[in-house]
């Protein structure tokens, strides 16, 4: 685990990267987040947002979604990979939002996670970005960088997570979640990272591992 003074140096760093770390997933309701968050499973988030405009243009609430055809959704969200499964998926999350919510999307991660398609990096997401709440989702950037800089050794998301809350504590999480999906995306990637202009290269366990 890294000490406090490196865990600064890192998102000092990160900050530089990027200094306006954001959700790259266009969306305008707590509802189309949660939408595009379960579509983005496995498929980029620009992907994702060249499918949500159509999607959310024909079914703009969850009771438009909660009504549809499948095949119609299908039809929309095609080029997504597993497109059947996510149209399934979203059409379920919806009726549930209805049956169970009165179509609003809850702030409680547990309650999320009974919807269909969500997972606790998905209610982790939707939590911290529409409510502010103190979240991190680990999705395969996090687990990878996290990994790298030594900032866990959690063989499974859900330890990683736990790392990264003792790691971070008093930190703002929603917003470090960004700069490690950020970084994970854009430098530190799964495949040939950009090691040799990082500023972390002292203390990457990535970096000492494989140079």
């Amino acid at each position: 685990m890294q000490t406090k003074e490196n865990i600064d140096k890192i998102f000092e760093y990160l900050k530089e990267l990027f200094p306006n770390p954001k959700c790259e997933l266009n969306y305008s309701t707590a509802f189309e987040l949660l939408i595009a968050v379960i579509l983005s499973a496995q498929c980029t988030d620009k992907r994702v947002n060249s499918v949500t405009p159509k999607l959310f243009e024909v079914y703009p609430t969850a009771k438009d979604l909660a009504q549809a055809d499948i095949a119609q959704v299908e039809d929309i969200i095609r080029s997504l990979g597993f497109f059947r499964n996510k149209a399934k998926s979203i059409v379920n999350c919806a009726k549930q939002l209805i049956e169970q919510f009165d179509g609003q999307v809850p702030n409680d991660v547990e309650k999320l996670q009974k919807l269909s398609g969500v997972g606790r990096k998905t209610a982790n997401v939707v939590t911290a970005e529409v409510f502010g709440a103190n979240n991190i989702g680990v999705d395969t950037h996090i687990f990878r960088v996290s990994h790298r800089l030594g900032l866990s050794d959690g063989k499974t998301p859900l330890l990683v997570e736990k790392d990264l809350l003792k790691q971070l504590q008093g930190r703002q999480l929603n917003i470090d979640h960004y700069l490690l999906v950020l970084f994970g995306r854009y430098h530190c990637k799964a495949v040939k990272p950009n090691c040799k202009e990082c500023k972390l290269k002292s203390i990457c366990l990535y970096y000492k591992n494989n140079f």
